[in-house]
């Protein structure tokens, strides 16, 4: 393939070419119409049966078994998977814009199995569209109701940016990060994990961010955390990030801990509960003004500036 490849690239490359002639020439109108009115289970059954064909099909995509069980953890075992050098080699694999061309069938049998997993999990519906895997997941869940587009999903996950420079580095949104964020994050039950800090406590500035004086903090300040956990970032990462200071909020009545760290780059996030590292975010903002995180009910604010111009993200507690 060639040197940079994109979401647009790949689209027009290996799918376009495959879509209705009416389709293709209203793409816009073909994502938005309804394909199924009546809803004919026997169309359903049809993306069902194209996610048991990726799940039958996987093992020889990605040289062994990833245990495709419909689960929301074999989403990130299917994103771990998904590499920049098998993607080429499917791309490869037979003519770009035709049906017998590996990469059209694993994302377009893939689409269908993350929808799966989505309505088996999470009680979503299929929205069927034309061709079916433009199909959309209707879930509802405590962000509101949405149309999740996995084929896109998909797209975007292969492209260079997501694809490239380790997990935690990369420029774009793996899968499994889509995953997380669009159906995890928004299904989650954040008040059955336990409580960590029992009544307020507040947490001081670490105004010189090294590991030492990070793990001495937390000794001192949250010793019910007895460990940050395998996937909190190491020591020598964690310097790397050359931290300006480094703040600590009690969210979600004591059950998790909100890190947050700026940096030369921007604003780092890392929650914290009682089992240690959850998951981290980044948002690139300038150095000044300082970036600013409020804790304001069930959701995370975060006030940054990006080019001299303000930036406002919001979040649930629970993290992205």
């Amino acid at each position: 393939m060639s040197s940079r490849v994109d979401a647009e690239q790949l689209f027009v490359r290996f799918f376009l070419p495959l879509y209705p002639p009416d389709a293709r020439d209203d793409l816009a109108r073909a994502r938005a119409e309804d394909a199924n009115p009546a809803g004919n289970p026997h169309i359903l059954g049809h993306l069902s049966e194209a996610a048991d064909q990726f799940v039958r099909n996987a093992p020889a995509l990605f040289d062994g078994d990833l245990g495709l069980d419909r689960s929301d953890a074999s989403m990130h075992r299917l994103g771990l998977a998904l590499t920049r050098e098998r993607r080429d080699a499917w791309a490869a694999r037979g003519a770009e814009g035709t049906p017998d061309n590996v990469l059209f069938n694993a994302v377009v049998h893939g689409a269908a199995y993350v929808g799966a997993c989505v309505v088996a999990s999470h009680g979503a519906a299929w929205g069927v569209r034309r061709p079916l895997w433009e199909s959309v997941v209707r879930l509802r869940s405590r962000a509101g109701e949405g149309d999740l587009a996995v084929f896109h999903w998909w797209l975007k996950s292969l492209a260079d940016d997501a694809l490239a420079g380790p997990p935690g580095e990369r420029s774009g949104a793996t899968l499994a990060d889509r995953y997380r964020t669009h159906v995890e994050v928004p299904c989650a039950k954040p008040e059955e994990l336990p409580v960590l800090i029992a009544g307020p406590r507040p947490l001081p500035r670490l105004k010189q961010p090294r590991y030492d004086l990070l793990y001495k903090l937390l000794r001192a300040h949250l010793p019910e955390l007895r460990d940050l956990g395998a996937d909190f970032p190491t020591p020598e990462r964690f310097e790397a990030y050359d931290f300006r200071w480094m703040d600590f909020h009690v969210i979600g009545g004591g059950r998790m801990v909100l890190c947050a760290g700026a940096s030369p780059h921007g604003l780092h996030l890392f929650w914290l509960s009682a089992a240690g590292f959850e998951k981290s975010a980044f948002f690139e903002c300038d150095a000044f003004p300082d970036p600013v995180v409020r804790v304001e009910g069930d959701r995370l604010v975060t006030l940054t500036s990006e080019s001299g111009t303000a930036r406002v993200h919001e979040m649930l507690w629970w993290g992205p």
